[in-house]
């Protein structure tokens, strides 16, 4: 599912080489990429017991969120998924869970919390909350009513 999901980004991201059909071909995975994330994004929570540092559902959800914050900065696929039903509310509050828990143990989270000393540590779950709010602020660009949620 990981390497499928690294697929998906690296077409995604490549927006000269996608052809139209192919854009409706990830316009209608949308929303089955987006309700994957909703269910499984509490999995990246436990990623902060450093036992489950290979958690493969942890993983799949970090390539998703990857995935979906590549699919809203889109503009075709953007307003599709800014409708989403629960997208915005689950991204807000799968924020403040993992800025809840970079604060209650080691937060792997964010990038400057992740050093010690010289060395990065490499871990998968570094630059999560700052994917999250990419996607938060694409899904708040130039509509008011996601602007008005959050």
């Amino acid at each position: 599912r990981i390497t499928l999901l690294e697929l998906m980004m690296v077409k995604v991201s490549d927006k000269n080489s996608v052809t139209s059909e192919e854009m409706n071909v990830f316009v209608r995975h949308a929303d089955f990429l987006a309700d994957c994330f909703q269910e499984k994004c509490g999995a990246v929570l436990k990623l902060t017991a450093a036992a489950d540092v290979e958690d493969e559902e942890a993983l799949v959800t970090i390539r998703l969120l990857d995935v979906l914050c590549e699919m809203t900065s889109n503009n075709s696929q953007l307003e599709h998924l800014q409708a989403f039903p629960g997208l915005l509310e689950t991204a807000v509050d799968t924020l403040r869970l993992t800025h809840l828990a970079g604060k209650q143990a080691v937060n792997i989270f964010t990038a400057t919390h992740a050093m010690t000393g010289q060395e990065e540590i490499s871990h998968p779950a570094v630059g999560f909350k700052s994917h999250l709010i990419r996607l938060i602020g694409n899904l708040c660009y130039k509509n008011k009513e996601n602007q008005d949620k959050v």
